[in-house]
C-alpha cells in the first residue's frame, strides 16, 4: 500500500500526525506494521468479549465547532451491547441533565470511545459515529440493564468505523472492590 492509501488507521493517524511521527522517528514503524495489518473496522470475537467484561467507558464527543468533551459512561459488565458487526449501543441513564454529549452528536456525529481494563493492562479505543436514539422501543428494550437501579431515556447507538488495543506501557493496575474479594483481599469494614 501506498502512503496515499486510506486505511482505517489514518483516523488517527491524520497527516498532521504522521509529519509528527516522521520528524520524531516512529512513522516508520507505524508503517511496517499497519502495511501488515490495518485497524478492523468491525466488530470481532475479540473486542466483543473485551466489551462483555467491561462496566464503564469514557465517550468523546466534540461541537461543531471543535470544542471537545469527553463523560465517563458506566453500568453492569456488559452495558455497552453489540447489535451487529458495525454497531454497538448502550442505555442512557438519567444523569445530570446537562446534555452536553446529546448536544454535541446533534451537530457533530464523530465520536470516540475509550475503554479500560485496569487489572489486565489492557485499552481499546473505538473511532466512529453515533447518535442518541429516543423513539425505538425495541432498540431500548435491548440495551436495558434488567436491574440496574437507574430511569432509561434513551440508547446511543454507535457505529464503528476502526478500533485499536494499545500496549500495556504506563497502565497502572486498578481494582474494583469485587475483583479484590475474588483476589482474596480482605478489606476493612466499617
Amino acid at each position: 500500500m501506498s502512503e496515499a492509501t486510506i486505511k482505517r488507521s489514518d483516523v488517527a493517524f491524520t497527516s498532521a500526525v504522521k509529519r509528527a511521527q516522521a520528524t520524531r522517528g516512529s512513522r516508520a514503524s507505524y508503517e511496517r506494521v499497519l502495511a501488515n495489518r490495518d485497524w478492523p473496522g468491525t466488530i470481532t470475537p475479540e473486542l466483543a468479549a473485551f466489551l462483555a467484561e467491561r462496566d464503564s467507558l469514557y465517550l468523546g464527543t466534540a461541537s461543531a465547532d471543535g470544542q471537545p468533551y469527553i463523560q465517563h459512561r458506566g453500568g453492569p459488565k456488559g452495558f455497552v451491547k453489540v447489535l451487529d458487526e458495525h454497531r454497538l449501543a448502550f442505555a442512557d441513564y438519567s444523569g445530570n441533565r446537562q446534555y452536553v454529549s446529546l448536544g454535541n452528536l446533534d451537530e457533530n456525529p464523530k465520536a470516540y470511545l475509550f475503554l479500560m481494563d485496569y487489572p489486565n493492562r489492557r485499552r481499546v479505543k473505538i473511532w466512529g459515529t453515533a447518535a442518541f436514539v429516543e423513539d425505538d422501543e425495541a432498540l431500548l428494550e435491548r440495551v436495558r440493564d434488567r436491574g440496574y437501579p437507574a430511569a432509561l431515556e434513551r440508547a446511543l447507538v454507535f457505529h464503528v468505523h476502526a478500533w485499536d488495543r494499545n500496549c500495556p506501557q504506563h497502565i497502572q493496575p486498578r481494582y474494583t472492590i469485587e475483583e479484590l474479594g475474588l483476589l482474596g483481599v480482605q478489606l476493612p469494614t466499617s
